[in-house]
């Protein structure tokens, strides 16, 4: 092999080691909690039970059975719930199931509980690609298994009254998960795989293993697109309680256009001392749509951002807290402008310099592309 050959193909195999070691596959994700101890935020209820929450614990005890399904759909995830069922009747718990249909025709994994005494049941279920478990109470369940590649977590009780009419109590204190199998799509040493719009004054640079962005306005944006996915990523807004600063996590953007697509925002700002009053819809809330429920991070400190993007629902969790939940059911936006109407993608992810204020740190950006 000649010089000039040989040095040629050092430089190829150089470019594949740079690919291969920003494509890192990042085995788990962040946990986001399902139930917020709160509320039924993000869940779909079907049947006549009655769903209450007090004392940090999601209760039926009324109706003849119902279901709880998430709005969300999750692929390749690690979930975790605590139940406890007394009385008669008996619970399922569903993974990737679908909407309608029953499990055993849809694909989904069923794990059944009957009731008994008041005793909390751990429940583990670990789903990747086809290969899909379940433990109870530490014990592996035998046969379990989903075919179905992605769909909700689901909740279910039927009630029947015994002799002495009584009837199934359902109790859930915890529901969490976290996406596995995702992908690295920042090295935390160079830019490369992203790509910064010309002709505006954002200065994009690595520090400490992060993305910084000083200045705007301006945007960088990854050299794929995505339509649906886990979205995990750290954020850090080094502004101040009085001057909070100002900048979105953008997804389905056109290649090359500036700040089109949907728009999770983030600006650490609300109202009055409340919390649940965002200003500017507040970090997680859908820009120009959808207000957060809540504002969760403060300035100067690092937070973690999950946004779940599946056909025309958009979901997202700030440190595990669920802030938005949002079916697109609005015409197709002619300008990919999320803010206007439904974009179907795909498109960029893309951060933005919002303003001359503008100082963000972003790193530990993770994808789980759905349909991969």
């Amino acid at each position: 092999m000649r010089t000039g050959q040989r040095m040629m193909v050092m430089a190829l195999l150089a470019g594949f080691v740079t690919v291969s070691a920003f494509a890192q596959t990042v085995a788990e994700g962040q946990w986001i909690n399902l139930f917020d101890k709160e509320s039924t935020f993000g869940w779909l209820q079907f049947g006549d039970a009655q769903w209450k929450v007090a004392n940090g614990e999601l209760t039926a005890t009324e109706g003849t059975g119902g279901w709880l399904v998430t709005t969300t759909q999750f692929a390749d995830f690690e979930v975790a719930a605590k139940i406890k069922v007394t009385n008669e009747g008996t619970m399922t718990f569903t993974v990737r199931a679908a909407l309608d249909g029953h499990p055993s025709e849809t694909g989904a994994g069923a794990l059944t509980i009957p009731a008994g005494e008041a005793v909390w049941h751990e429940i583990a279920v670990k789903a990747v690609g086809a290969d899909v478990t379940a433990t109870l109470d530490g014990k592996a369940v035998e046969g379990f298994g989903a075919s179905a590649k992605r769909g909700h977590i689901g909740i279910s009780f039927d009630c029947y009254h015994g002799d002495k009419g009584r009837k199934t109590e359902v109790a859930i204190s915890e529901v969490k998960l976290r996406p596995l199998n995702l992908t690295s799509i920042f090295n935390g040493k160079d830019l490369t795989g992203w790509n910064i719009l010309p002709k505006h004054k954002s200065v994009f640079s690595v520090v400490d293993g992060s993305m910084n962005i000083k200045n705007g306005n301006g945007q960088i944006e990854t050299a794929g697109t995505y339509k649906d996915f886990v979205l995990q990523l750290d954020i850090m807004a080094n502004g101040t309680l009085e001057k909070p600063l100002n900048s979105g996590v953008f997804f389905r953007g056109p290649v090359g256009v500036f700040w089109k697509g949907y728009e999770s925002q983030v600006r650490n700002e609300f109202s009055d001392g409340d919390r649940s009053k965002p200003v500017d819809f507040g970090t997680g809330g859908l820009y120009g749509v959808q207000g957060a429920r809540k504002v969760v991070p403060e300035e100067k400190k690092w937070f973690q951002k999950t946004v779940i993007c599946e056909g025309n629902h958009i979901a997202v969790w700030v440190d595990g807290y669920q802030v938005t939940d949002y079916f697109d059911t609005r015409p197709v936006s002619p300008e990919d402008d999320g803010k206007n109407g439904f974009v179907p993608g795909p498109g960029t992810i893309h951060l933005q310099g919002h303003d001359p204020t503008t100082d963000m740190f972003f790193k530990n950006i993770n994808l789980q592309e759905y349909g991969k």
